[in-house]
């Protein structure tokens, strides 16, 4: 009898062939609707996990491995349409590392296996070459004599799809190589690069999509995957693609380069365009660190990439190391931390803003995302969420480019199922009631309801930061508390507050209760731009509200500033004026400043009104911006954003624009314009990364 808890062991196997068997399944429909449909349903980091699981169930279980399953082979069929293309030699795939630790325990079992093979020495003192991967589309290039004479994909990896006629519509492609300098050049020379589209070419195509009523591409490599395999091939002219090249995969008639750096090197004499991102290393853990050093640099590239790849310079060694199944044992894939992937939407949660602004959020089976699990994730307005269709009970793609807050680009349509339910525009603040509008020109929604439940906690948390009156101790949990208990509606009843009102609340004891009235207490002292900060003006943040403070000397003096006044003031432009003016305006505020004023919180200055004025301070002083096209906020926002980095922002390009921020759907004269000028145009993501 088996111990207790354990299956027996022909019950093992038959539940392992079964996992296998179903991983199988799975794979190759993935595989399928990436490779040939160019339409997949999964991130890449789903598919890597679903396929070393099937790897491991093979090693466990060798005499599981079928002719069909996918660690046995490299991609997928080539697609119905296209003459088929065989490989002179296999178009082969990497193994994967995701860690520094990962990659060195690919080499220890590199120079284990070198040592079985006699050449332990020869491995030991091997270079290395570290390349960008590039996430485009593999292609296999033959040119005869010099002369290009096929072009295909990489297919299965021992048959591809002849596209021949669309490869020699990119400019990048040379129909004939630079051989005359070479004359030992072979007569037949076969190499493999990668087609991609620039991020720049990406967008400015999906927003011409957008216009035209078509459906966008969900991604880059999408992009140029759907735009090489089009049966037409003027189709195929008319999009912005581009090419590197980085191996000789076969040749005859001549000679080629003994290393990868020497053929990185030969391919761009050729005039076959190659990166200049690769590097050659002496030392293996010097190609490490360069690999990581891209895990954040990589959204500096404007291409994608979605890690780097390690490879033996000397191609002869790496040649004799031989392969461990699909993989050749002298090559490594970096792979970086995955900056999408996709789950499912099961609700929309709704908060309100300190300004009263609407937010709908995604509520999500938790996903990774970069290394962190993700449960929720912005979906930026109502307005957004209508122009992509997402729907609750969609799986959605899930992002955090650049390491920033996650949000959901989008829905995969083709996982739909008919059981996914529309998202409702709410008409009412789900906290108070109030009806909610929608100030012209933006698309935020705002409950104007200033004592609304629902932006107390925010408001108040907003207060007490690091960045306004820095009150130590008061940590969101707390603020929840002192609300619930009825102690607090106001950042001014925090004046109010009493140590036998804090004892009776959750994990206070005399100590903890006296330290946070000190701090309550120290807050007072603040200078005056740090309670405007505090206070949540729209639009106000730190460059702003250090000029008003400046010019205006006390808040008092702020309220009854007219906004043609406020707009003199450098740092502070006309939405920044509106904002304020419209903040003074309202019956709350004056209580509001009543009750800090009565607690002792009324912090002056002298205010400068004849000197000259500071200039602008920030990362964008000195910097003139346009924005046009619809970003992911009002463009009134945006401009704020900018203005308060010590920007300008204005309505017409002239040579003293300094940049053009372009969203969806431009303006044309604004962007030809620029162009004209050589002002450089830039989008939402490029602006936020200055």
């Amino acid at each position: 009898m088996p111990p207790m808890g354990t299956l027996p062991l022909f019950e093992a196997d038959a539940t392992a062939a079964r996992r296998a068997a179903e991983l199988r399944d799975m794979l190759n429909e993935h595989c399928h609707r990436y490779h040939v449909l160019d339409a997949p349903t999964i991130s890449d980091a789903e598919y890597d996990a679903l396929f070393h699981e099937l790897r491991a169930l093979e090693a466990a279980h060798p005499e599981m491995i079928t002719p069909d399953s996918p660690t046995q082979r490299v991609g997928a069929p080539a697609a119905e349409g296209f003459a088929k293309v065989a490989h002179p030699r296999p178009i082969l795939s990497l193994a994967n590392a995701f860690d520094a630790a990962d990659a060195r325990a690919w080499r220890e079992r590199l120079l284990r296996h070198a040592e079985s093979l006699g050449l332990a020495e020869r491995t030991a003192a091997a270079r290395f070459v570290v390349e960008p991967k590039i996430d485009g589309l593999t292609v296999v290039l033959t040119y005869r004599d010099g002369v290009f004479t096929q072009g295909a994909t990489r297919g299965d990896g021992a048959i591809g799809e002849d596209i021949t006629t669309n490869l020699r519509t990119l400019r990048r492609v040379p129909l004939s190589l630079r051989s005359n300098a070479h004359p030992h050049a072979p007569t037949t020379l076969v190499v493999r690069g990668e087609v991609f589209v620039t991020l720049p070419d990406f967008e400015r195509m999906n927003n011409q999509l957008r216009t035209a009523g078509e459906k966008p591409f969900a991604n880059p490599r999408n992009f140029a995957a759907g735009a090489l395999r089009q049966i037409d091939p003027a189709l195929t002219a008319r999009r912005p693609l581009t090419a590197y090249f980085y191996a000789v995969v076969a040749s005859s008639g001549g000679t080629t380069p003994a290393t990868q750096w020497q053929t990185l090197a030969w391919l761009g004499t050729l005039g076959l365009p190659v990166s200049d991102i690769p590097q050659h290393f002496d030392d293996f853990d010097a190609a490490v660190a360069f690999c990581e050093r891209y895990v954040t640099q990589r959204d500096d590239l404007p291409f994608e990439i979605d890690g780097m790849v390690i490879k033996i310079d000397d191609l002869e060694l790496a040649e004799l190391l031989g392969y461990v199944g699909r993989d050749p044992r002298g090559a490594l894939a970096f792979k970086f931390p995955a900056r999408e992937a996709t789950t499912v939407l099961r609700d929309v949660a709704i908060s309100v803003g300190r300004t009263g602004n609407i937010v709908p959020a995604a509520v999500l089976d938790p996903v990774q995302v970069g290394g962190i699990t993700i449960a929720n994730a912005t979906l930026h307005n109502f307005e957004d969420i209508a122009r992509k269709d997402i729907r609750i009970g969609d799986r959605v793609i899930v992002k955090r480019a650049g390491d920033v807050i996650p949000y959901v680009a989008g829905p995969v349509v083709d996982a739909r199922t008919g059981a996914e339910r529309a998202i409702t525009l709410p008409t009412t603040c789900p906290f108070c009631g109030a009806v909610l509008t929608k100030r012209e020109g933006e698309v935020a929604l705002y409950c104007l309801n200033d004592e609304c439940a629902g932006r107390t906690d925010r408001a108040i948390q907003h207060y007490v930061g690091r960045g306004a009156m820095d009150i130590e101790g008061l940590g969101e949990k707390i603020v929840a508390q002192l609300i619930e208990a009825g102690f607090v509606s106001d950042v001014a009843d925090l004046y109010a507050l009493q140590k036998d009102q804090l004892l009776t609340l959750d994990k206070f004891a005399e100590k903890k209760a006296q330290n946070l009235l000190d701090a309550i207490a120290a807050s007072r002292n603040r200078p005056l731009e740090r309670l405007l900060i505090g206070l949540g003006i729209r639009h106000v943040g730190e460059v702003a509200a250090r000029a008003l403070a400046r010019r205006c000397g006390s808040i008092d003096a702020m309220l009854t500033t007219s906004a043609d006044e406020l707009q003199k003031i450098d740092g502070v432009g006309k939405i920044i004026a509106e904002s304020v003016v419209d903040w003074a305006a309202r019956p709350t505020v004056h209580t509001l400043v009543a009750k800090l004023q009565a607690a002792d919180v009324n912090p002056t200055q002298t205010p400068v009104i004849d000197a000259p004025d500071e200039p602008p301070q920030g990362p964008f002083a000195g910097k003139t911006f346009v924005v046009t096209g619809t970003l992911s906020q009002p463009r009134e926002e945006i401009a704020a954003w900018i203005e308060a980095r010590g920007g300008k922002v204005t309505d017409s390009v002239s040579k003293k624009t300094s940049f053009v921020v372009v969203g969806d759907e431009p303006g044309r004269s604004k962007v030809d314009k620029a162009t004209a000028l050589g002002i450089p145009t830039i989008d939402e993501q490029g602006l936020r990364s200055l």
